[in-house]
């Protein structure tokens, strides 16, 4: 059976709920239910390397290294224009 993956993107704000193996080896900094945004970090793998990314909280402090399935998108709502 395959496993899907999901894919984020950098600078993208995301909800951290973590999948088994973030359960099992928790990130650094994150707790579940955090909005947290995906980064690249000079001289480490970049995002959805081997299905993770790395993560910082909407401060800039650290979160760690999280696997992209516990990731779910944070919808903005666009701004709606009158007519």
């Amino acid at each position: 059976m395959a496993l899907g993956r999901n894919r984020v993107r950098v600078n993208c704000l995301y909800r951290y709920e973590p999948v088994m193996l973030d359960k099992l080896h928790p990130p650094y900094n994150v707790r579940p239910g955090d909005v947290v945004r995906v980064v690249n970090l000079p001289g480490c793998p970049r995002a959805n390397t081997m299905g993770h990314c790395h993560v910082q909280h909407r401060n800039g402090d650290f979160g760690g290294l999280v696997c992209t399935n516990s990731l779910v998108s944070v919808k903005t709502k666009a701004t709606e224009s009158t007519d």
